[in-house]
């Protein structure tokens, strides 16, 4: 009898020390969940309908998207990118002028505006890095220049784009299986359950190693309720999407972006970089990390991450327009902010940062559905930032108490 107390004091203090560690982003997950029901219930059950879960994600894309570049600029040092609602308008553009005013092939169209897009990542990241000068400074700059080339480039009109924009955007992965019998779209099924196998096998095969490697790893019960948890969660969720029309196309770029990012932030030196760069400059440098030349990719990846976004919203207008991207820059901070990246840079992650999109695209969608007025919608949405920034204060002042 009292060695089953000691196991469960023991795996129930390890319990507390994982949930500890990981506050900010459980507590930003609770709140998505909790942010759900709300609508849901607000709304009626429409916030859930399987039309209107599609209907959120290709709206927030191309949010989702910019949010995963931007919180690798705030883990950096709490830098900034004020441009890239602006250069994902002049992606756009330089897509009409590739693809419809030059004639070129639309797949060739759309590598050169990640080219380009790259590019004025990594001419600011000069100015940033090198130069010295401050990212709300050079962003600044950026987003009137990238707005201007791309009045330039349109001359003020609105220019339709080739049917590869539309596919990458608002199309979905064909039912190869055939399930319009059953009214279910049977691909996106299997896609799901063949998902959570390989995720089921990683989570097994990491946990293995941390094992073997002697790394502190959470009890055996948190890690099988937290698989099943996830695994649950994806197969409903792509169940949900197979009651539509399927599986978007422009969700599994998402899921790639995701996995390549956290694998970076997490498992890479060059994700420690980052990190440690955020975390304290200084010392970074005299560990040896070149700060200077990491700074600068992050802001040549936020360009490529805009050059993305910006493919993916032109395909979702099916045109390029030269008000687009307005704004988009102050929702993917807002999204950083809100899933826990912390403002003095150092914390913070990829998962929170598309948590954190949700929460604002989950609260922009909801208060439509309810038909709440644009300038309340702000109001909440800015109430929400402030929130979310205050917890991240309380927290630190605490944790230095505690200390």
């Amino acid at each position: 009898m009292g060695n089953v107390k000691v196991f469960f004091a023991k795996n129930f203090e390890r319990a507390k020390t994982a949930m500890r560690s990981n506050m900010r982003q459980y507590a930003m997950l609770i709140a998505l969940i909790a942010i759900m029901i709300i609508f849901q219930i607000l709304t009626k059950g429409i916030l859930l309908k399987p039309r209107n879960v599609s209907k959120l994600i290709y709206q927030n894309s191309y949010i989702l998207i910019l949010a995963i570049g931007m919180v690798l600029l705030i883990i950096s040092g709490g830098n900034i990118d004020l441009s890239v609602g602006a250069l994902v308008a002049f992606v756009s553009a330089l897509s009409a002028l590739f693809s419809v005013k030059m004639g070129l092939p639309p797949a060739i169209a759309i590598v050169l505006g990640l080219v380009f897009g790259t590019l004025a990542g990594m001419w600011q990241g000069f100015w940033i890095a090198y130069v010295k000068i401050p990212s709300f400074i050079v962003t600044l700059a950026g987003m009137l220049v990238f707005r201007g080339l791309n009045n330039l480039i349109l001359e003020g009109e609105t220019i339709a784009l080739p049917d590869l924009y539309v596919k990458i955007a608002s199309s979905v992965v064909p039912d190869f299986i055939g399930g319009a019998d059953s009214g279910l779209h049977l691909t996106t099924i299997i896609i799901g359950v063949l998902f959570s196998i390989v995720y089921t096998v990683v989570m097994i095969l990491s946990r293995s190693k941390k094992k073997r490697n002697n790394f502190e790893i959470s009890p055996f019960y948190l890690f099988v309720l937290k698989t099943a948890s996830i695994v649950a969660i994806i197969n409903l969720f792509m169940y949900w999407l197979s009651r539509d029309d399927g599986l978007p196309i422009v969700l599994i770029i998402l899921a790639v972006l995701i996995g390549i990012y956290s694998f970076i932030t997490i498992k890479t030196v060059a994700g420690r970089h980052i990190y440690a760069l955020g975390g304290n400059q200084k010392a970074a440098a005299l560990s040896g990390v070149k700060t200077k030349r990491v700074l600068f990719w992050v802001y040549a990846n936020m360009g490529l991450m805009a050059a993305v976004a910006g493919i993916v919203f032109a395909g979702r207008l099916n045109a390029a327009s030269p008000t687009a991207g307005m704004g988009f820059e102050l929702d993917a901070i807002a999204a950083c902010f809100i899933g826990g990246a912390s403002a003095a840079g150092g914390v913070g992650t990829v998962i929170g940062a598309i948590i954190g999109a949700f929460i604002m695209g989950i609260l922009n969608n909801g208060m439509s559905i309810m038909g709440l007025s644009i300038f309340w919608q702000d109001i909440i949405k800015g109430l929400v930032l402030l929130t979310a920034v205050a917890f991240d204060v309380y927290s630190k002042s605490k944790a230095k108490k505690a200390a």
